[in-house]
């Protein structure tokens, strides 16, 4: 654990001992928030150079958005929490090989884009709203966090033929129960947390429906699931809900030794995506 999130946990517990309904309503607000931006390597500099750059106006902040190419068969790239758009430099040479356009923007709160919060709402709207400039999309490939984003905006309308989920998430709510045991918050402060992602989050839709795993007749397409077996941040479990979910629909690749972030940079795992994308 970094010393940053052990005095967050520190805080709230301590918090939580006076008022678990405080220190609910204060983990909400880091549940918003990623604290820290990534920076762009410097083994990505000359991809994200040769982006063309654009912006969005996203709930009162600037997202920025990028793009490599015409805009002709549109690939849309949805980097994960704490991320940014840049981590997919090593997959947009090969993307554009097959004639694809890369798609791309970093989330409010990341990268370059505005604001300090972000949430899976705001991965839909920003989603759709690129879906309304190039989609239908040839492809969607999402990492982390960013696949729950991309299936919720998928099952609300935007359309594509394929996709490929990295270390992605199956459940949204494994993504709540992750942080509340990150910050070891107790059964109060954890149901007051739980409550409000219902409140402001959820609203009045099924709850059900932030699960890619909910029903997966609502997505029609193949999916390439690209999952470490030493995975720590999301569990490789996620990727065998969601092949159960969707059966033959899913097909799943399985590496060891990369864990959650590495994975996005390894050739034979670029090298598959691309296989799986460039295939009729």
């Amino acid at each position: 654990m970094d010393p940053s999130t052990a005095l967050l946990r520190t805080a709230l517990n301590a918090t939580a001992a006076l008022s678990p309904r405080l220190a609910g309503r204060a983990a909400f607000a880091l549940f918003r928030r990623p604290v820290r931006r990534s920076r762009v390597r410097s083994t990505e500099q000359e991809v994200h150079r040769r982006a063309v750059t654009a912006q969005l106006a996203v709930g009162g902040r600037t997202v920025t958005v990028y793009r490599w190419g015409s805009g002709g068969r549109p690939v849309l790239l949805v980097h994960g929490w704490r991320s940014r758009a840049s981590r997919f430099a090593p997959l947009i040479p090969g993307l554009q090989a097959l004639g694809l356009t890369p798609v791309a923007f970093d989330a409010p709160g990341h990268g370059d884009s505005g604001g300090r919060t972000t949430t899976i709402l705001d991965y839909r709207e920003v989603i759709g709203r690129l879906h309304d400039a190039y989609g239908p999309f040839e492809a969607v490939v999402a990492h982390s966090l960013g696949a729950v984003g991309s299936f919720l905006a998928l099952r609300d309308g935007v359309k594509t033929a394929r996709m490929v989920t990295v270390a992605g998430a199956a459940e949204y709510g494994f993504l709540v129960q992750a942080f509340c045991e990150q910050l070891g918050l107790g059964p109060w402060a954890a149901g007051e947390l739980e409550r409000r992602v219902a409140e402001v989050l959820v609203g009045d839709r099924d709850r059900a429906d932030f699960d890619a795993t909910h029903r997966p007749d609502d997505f029609g397409f193949p999916v390439l699931a690209v999952h470490d077996q030493d995975d720590r941040t999301v569990p490789l479990g996620q990727a065998h809900l969601l092949r159960a979910a969707h059966g033959e629909r899913v097909q799943l690749l399985t590496t060891r030794g990369l864990g959650h972030r590495r994975i996005l940079a390894e050739p034979a795992v670029l090298d598959n995506v691309l296989g799986f994308l460039a295939a009729e």
